[in-house]
């Protein structure tokens, strides 16, 4: 039986205890109406994981105790930041979702010159929490012990002045020579830039290309944002990630029976 899991923040010790977040212990008590006793695991996001129960509910606050601490599961040998242009409402949430699910170690959202949204400070802060609270729904669904980590908002320009360092930086671009699949493998960290709904303009692709960014493509067909983030993350994976056929287990063959 798969246990519920959910996040908690606080530090965390065998044979301890801990308050669940508010939101969490109501999802609980009210949606997966579980009581005292029950089991479920907690994990910290940054590779803590127990194996718990509850151990007391009073009012909306919900305490477990934590039993056995148990091992993570690995995040993916290929560290990938996913640089990605801000689009509008659900589509966003939906790229932070996914991305989350593919295991990417960082999410930068940046504002491009043709970007729909628009956000001023107390926008983007209530962008970001509410970006967080779907980057730890997507662990707790998908497994993850380790939360990646996620950037406020800020223009794409400041991103593209930052140096390189030993970072492959890779950057979208439908009219690129290159298909991503067949780019060499990179040897660390990936960088990967996707524009936003109206993609960049030729300055902004001039800049990126000038700070590194060597562009690929995807296929024959123009993808959306939020799907050509999440289709790039999924052959990054593929080719040298965690998806790879050699990152996988060895498998017993099959005896040919003659």
């Amino acid at each position: 039986m798969r246990l519920t899991r959910v996040h908690c923040a606080a530090p965390l010790a065998e044979g301890g205890e801990a308050t669940l977040p508010d939101a969490a212990a109501m999802h609980i008590t009210r949606v997966l109406r579980l009581r005292v006793g029950d089991p479920l695991t907690v994990f910290d996001g940054r590779g803590s994981e127990h194996r718990a129960e509850i151990s007391s509910i009073a009012g909306g606050t919900v305490r477990v105790r934590l039993l056995t601490r148990v091992a993570g599961r690995p995040e993916s040998p290929l560290a990938i930041t996913l640089i990605q242009g801000v689009s509008r409402g659900e589509r966003m949430d939906w790229t932070v979702q996914k991305a989350t699910e593919l295991g990417v170690a960082m999410i930068a959202p940046v504002l491009a010159a043709r970007s729909v949204v628009r956000l001023d400070a107390r926008q983007a802060e209530a962008k970001l929490r509410h970006w967080q609270a779907i980057v730890v729904a997507a662990c707790e669904q998908s497994g993850r012990s380790v939360l990646p980590e996620l950037r406020p908002p800020e223009p794409l320009r400041a991103w593209l002045a930052r140096p390189a360092g030993a970072v492959s930086r890779l950057v979208l671009d439908a009219d690129a020579g290159t298909e991503l699949a067949a780019m060499p493998a990179p040897a660390g960290a990936v960088e990967l830039l996707i524009g936003p709904e109206g993609g960049f303009d030729e300055d902004e692709v001039e800049t990126a290309r000038g700070a590194g960014f060597r562009p690929a493509r995807l296929g024959p067909r123009v993808l959306r944002t939020e799907t050509a983030g999440i289709v790039a993350l999924a052959v990054l994976q593929s080719c040298w990630g965690d998806l790879a056929a050699a990152a996988a287990p060895e498998r017993e063959r099959p005896v040919k029976v003659r």
